[in-house]
């Protein structure tokens, strides 16, 4: 935190599966003393449930989740951190969410320069999230033609930086 802001934090970690955001969310979260809610962990849980939905239901429903579960921490007077892909729209409305709160806002985009590489993480990963699945590399492909890219302000960090400088730079743009 500066100085004496006291504030809550909302932390959103995004970027496409295999850039490093679930590990970063996870250890920033641990580093600010937030929880940190992840979609596909979210999502596992309830898969079942959700099989008859239509895609836009489906993704409804997770923003619908990650939003409740942010809200509630707010309420309490608590942060959080978000590790979910997300649209600009979406942004939106978390920084919305955090505005009313009020709460601090950040957004970090996580991206993999080397596709190479990116492709290594992707076919080479085993998260084992009960009830969720492994994505592969048709998965990155569809998912960075669907979404544009963002516009909005952020801090982008790169996989082929090691991470813990990578959470260095994450905690000092929390501490600016």
């Amino acid at each position: 935190m500066s100085g004496t802001d006291t504030r809550p934090q909302v932390i959103i970690f995004t970027g496409l599966p295999g850039t490093g955001k679930s590990t970063l969310a996870e250890q920033a979260a641990r580093a600010v003393g937030v929880p940190a809610f992840a979609a596909d962990w979210l999502m596992g849980a309830i898969k079942p449930a959700l099989a008859r939905l239509e895609r836009s239901e489906y993704l409804a429903v997770r923003v619908g989740l990650l939003g409740t579960l942010v809200t509630r921490q707010l309420l309490l007077g608590q942060g959080a951190v978000v590790d979910a892909l997300v649209s600009e729209s979406e942004v939106a409305s978390w920084r919305e969410s955090a505005a009313r709160f009020p709460a601090r806002w950040y957004l970090i985009e996580c991206v993999c320069s080397d596709e190479v590489i990116h492709r290594e993480r992707i076919e080479g990963r085993i998260r084992g999230i009960p009830g969720w699945h492994e994505v592969g590399w048709d998965f990155v492909e569809r998912m960075r033609a669907e979404l544009p890219p963002l516009t909005v302000d952020r801090l982008t960090v790169d996989a082929m930086e090691p991470a813990a400088d990578n959470l260095r730079r994450v905690l000092d743009y929390l501490a600016a």
